[in-house]
């Protein structure tokens, strides 16, 4: 009894952190604001389906952002998204 009970606890605790793992490695994911798809940019913190459909219109109407915090310029996207996801923005130099 002792061990089937150790064994449930231990199970559960791998459980526990097989899930916790894609939102782990997900901070540790680079965006491309440039070339990013909506799936990719909806990833983003606070940023869903609807604002990531209207970075990508941007770019397509004003062309690439210079910058990561260029993202501000995206109808929506203010102060706060840009702080909770700065780490994670990236926008490629062109050569």
């Amino acid at each position: 009894m002792f061990n089937f009970r150790k064994c449930l606890i231990v199970l559960a605790a791998i459980m526990f952190i097989a899930a916790l793992a894609p939102a782990l490695h997900a901070e540790d994911i680079k965006v491309d604001i440039n070339k990013a798809s909506v799936q990719e940019l909806a990833q983003l913190k606070n940023v869903g389906p609807g604002y990531a459909q209207r970075i990508v219109e941007h770019r397509e109407q004003n062309g690439a952002f210079e910058k990561p915090e260029d993202i501000m310029k995206v109808k929506g996207i203010g102060q706060k998204t840009w702080e909770l996801n700065k780490d994670r923005i990236t926008v490629e130099k062109k050569k």
